[in-house]
């Protein structure tokens, strides 16, 4: 029997990492994440594309066999901060990119229960790449390569991204930004991170691409327009009340700390607010927005919906929201009383005036209809002779219930009495007809 084949780690530890029992798995991960920092070190100890690959799609089918959401959510945690544990850009970028190629080629295969761990693992690693670029203080170089990146593999007409990624991916990408960055993000560095979106709704041939960038992306911004110019004048008022505390005299200052030595009573926590108000501050930071330049914007905008290569319907959607941005950066918000299902369902009024249209032409050809059965109906003797009657001159007598009939209509008529010849030769028929029934009988 020949010596044993050895496997080269990176296949062993996908093979624990899709290993049956979870504390297999869970070592696995561990022993993974220790494998990656002790190779990324060294100077040659890099991975390569293929290596990565056979990494995700054991760390793929780890997440595949986790059960329980609070489980899950812990294992897609400690999966996308293994990102950090690469030592260079390169080579973390180069992790990034396997993960979304893994998600490309197996997103047919995950049915509808596993659907939502994928999403929620897509959405955290997607805020772990945007935390590795916090930590380099935002670099416009390493941010260029990011947004290469994901356009590559996501957003581009090339990419074998199916829609349910790229949708996704669409949808989570400003929230999971306004987490990470938007303390920081200048409007500046904001126009730059959407930028690739500006680029494929002006280029893009799939409807369903334009239409989840201009309500992900562009309707986002313009709806929280309103949130991001309070919170632009909230730091503006605090920036005036710090510049007042500063030009507080030191004697001031001096008195004030003599005072809050023995305070009294009610007044100790003056110069630090009390913890509900701090937990508040926390609250109001949390909800925090990315600030645009909405006039940068729709600049950015028009040059790309104005070239000669874009799509027809692409420059119609894009300039809707460059005149929204446009009214926006002229401080006019938009109308408030817009009902939020406007919003949810951007083609409802189309298909409402469709429907319109739709049963417009039904009616018209149900009566057309109609017209028809009633000349057909009208072809009848009767209402040949009624149609005499009325070309002769006058009405005819208004139909009218019979008090004693049952359901007939018509005004009361007048029997006609039979004349006395008409009976006598009525009888004589009755008698020719019962000889001639006879005369067969007696000749039998």
């Amino acid at each position: 029997m020949g010596p044993r084949v050895q496997l080269p780690p990176e296949i062993q530890l996908a093979q624990r990492l899709a290993g049956n029992e979870q504390v297999t798995r869970d070592r696995a991960v561990r022993k993974l994440r220790k494998y990656i920092v002790a190779r990324t070190q060294r100077a040659e100890g890099g991975f390569t594309h293929d290596e990565l690959l056979k990494v995700w799609k054991g760390l793929f089918y780890c997440m595949w066999m986790q059960d329980k959401p609070l489980l899950q959510e812990e294992l897609g945690r400690t999966i996308s901060q293994l990102v950090h544990a690469f030592q260079t850009t390169e080579a973390q970028h180069l992790f990034l990119q396997t993960f979304w190629q893994t998600m490309n080629r197996e997103w047919p295969g995950i049915d509808r229960l596993r659907l939502d761990k994928f999403y929620m693992l897509m959405r955290m690693v997607l805020h772990e790449a945007l935390k590795a670029l916090q930590m380099r203080g935002w670099d416009e170089r390493q941010t260029e390569q990011l947004l290469e990146l994901l356009t590559t593999e996501i957003l581009h007409p090339d990419s074998e991204a199916p829609n349910g990624v790229k949708s996704h991916f669409i949808e989570i990408f400003l929230e999971e930004l306004t987490k990470v960055g938007a303390h920081e993000l200048t409007a500046d560095q904001n126009l730059r991170l959407i930028g690739p979106f500006c680029t494929i709704a002006a280029q893009t041939q799939d409807s369903l691409v334009l239409h989840n960038i201009a309500q992900g992306i562009f309707e986002t911004i313009v709806e929280q327009a309103p949130l991001a110019i309070e919170e632009l004048m909230n730091e503006l008022e605090e920036e005036e009340l710090s510049e007042e505390e500063e030009e507080l005299s030191e004697e001031e200052a001096q008195e004030q700390d003599m005072l809050s030595r023995e305070p009294p009573k009610g007044s100790v926590r003056r110069a630090q607010p009390p913890l509900d108000e701090q937990v508040g501050d926390d609250d109001d930071s949390s909800s925090t927005v990315l600030q645009f330049d909405y006039k940068a914007v729709a600049d950015r905008l028009f040059e790309m919906a104005s070239r000669q290569d874009t799509p027809p319907q692409n420059r119609k959607r894009l300039y809707k929201v460059i005149r929204k941005l446009q009214a926006l950066a002229e401080g006019l918000f938009p109308d408030a009383d817009i009902p939020e299902e406007a919003y949810q369902n951007p083609r409802g009024g189309r298909r409402v005036r469709m429907k319109k249209r739709l049963s417009g032409s039904q009616l018209q050809d149900k009566t057309g209809r109609r017209a028809k059965e009633a000349l057909r109906s009208d072809s009848s003797p009767g209402s040949m002779r009624r149609r005499r009657r009325r070309r002769a001159g006058g009405d005819p007598p208004v139909p009218q219930e019979r008090p004693g009939g049952h359901g007939r209509r018509g005004a009361p008529r007048r029997q006609r009495q039979p004349r006395a010849g008409a009976k006598a030769k009525v009888a004589g028929c009755q008698e020719l007809k019962a000889k001639r029934k006879r005369t067969p009988e007696g000749q039998k």
